[in-house]
């Protein structure tokens, strides 16, 4: 089996490197690829890699993430989210290719207090959403055979994150303030590329399993609670910290003004994925103390 994988080199791509490995011969890009075209701002690159190619699997790994900055980039966050995957389905419908995809949580408004289920009606708020949007509406329309995998909160040990950047003002600053009002599940690059490979395993044998599904690690926090809880374990770990537990205020979203606005309730229901392919997906906890003993080394 040929898999090609677009975006290697980000914190999910990094670790579908690994994950992907076993199950055949992995092609991995990147936009700094010079023998095959790895950038999403080539469309017609990307689908004349994947004809030239003819991969049994491609993992698309790579995106327009920058939020606030796609207020102002539309046209490029366009490009990558929405023109450049529409050309990977395409190219991969001609080819009997499956495709696997992520995608956000930020298709919804955030509205309400309910885990979002895969066939609630979207409204992204944001360019972001809405161009991760047009781009699972592109991938569905190709008839090509496929997988969506929206998630939320993503994080690794790899390159910067959350808790790396609370745990850094932390140690600088004797207060801080975080956000308690969006709500969602912290979820490890390892998770998504794990999940994606079993995933891949089952529709090459299963091929009715293809569709949208939401895949984060189980449970719910904000991200006060979740500073909270990274901070306490750097605490346990010895790390000095110039910020007691106490100084740690909670702030609402609308005293952090942002170019975007960001959904509250980022809540996905996972019942759909674990279901189809017979899991039971971790807690966000276990995910994230992971994480920090790797970089505390405990």
């Amino acid at each position: 089996m040929k898999i090609l994988l677009f975006g290697k080199n980000g914190q999910v791509g990094w670790e579908l490197q690994r994950s992907l490995a076993p199950l055949g011969e992995l092609l991995a890009l990147d936009r700094q690829d010079r023998q095959h075209c790895g950038d999403l701002s080539n469309p017609e690159g990307i689908a004349a890699t994947i004809r030239a190619l003819r991969p049994n699997v491609i993992v698309n790994a790579a995106a327009y993430t920058a939020v606030d900055k796609a207020e102002a980039e539309i046209e490029l966050a366009n490009t990558i989210n929405c023109a450049a995957p529409r050309a990977m389905a395409e190219a991969a419908a001609e080819c009997g290719a499956w495709l696997l995809h992520y995608s956000t949580d930020y298709v919804f408004n955030g509205s309400g207090n309910r885990a979002w289920r895969e066939d609630d009606a979207t409204g992204p708020l944001n360019v972001y959403g809405q161009t991760k949007l047009a781009g699972e509406c592109a991938i569905q329309a190709s008839a090509c055979r496929h997988l969506i995998f929206r998630t939320s909160w993503v994080y690794a040990a790899r390159g910067n994150n959350f808790v790396k950047t609370m745990l850094r003002l932390a140690q600088e600053r004797q207060q801080l303030s975080v956000i308690d009002d969006q709500i969602g599940a912290p979820t490890g690059a390892e998770l998504l590329a794990d999940v994606a490979a079993h995933a891949i395993r089952t529709a090459l044998l299963t091929p009715d399993v293809a569709g949208v599904y939401h895949l984060t690690a189980a449970g719910e926090t904000s991200w006060y609670e979740y500073a909270h809880f990274a901070l306490d374990f750097a605490r346990q770990a010895g790390v000095a910290l110039k910020t007691p537990k106490q100084a740690i205020t909670a702030i609402p979203t609308s005293a952090y003004q942002t170019p975007a606005k960001r959904p509250l309730n980022s809540r996905l229901n996972i019942e759909k994925l674990q279901a189809a392919f017979d899991l039971r997906l971790p807690p966000w906890q276990a995910g994230v103390e992971r994480m920090l003993a790797e970089l505390y080394g405990k």
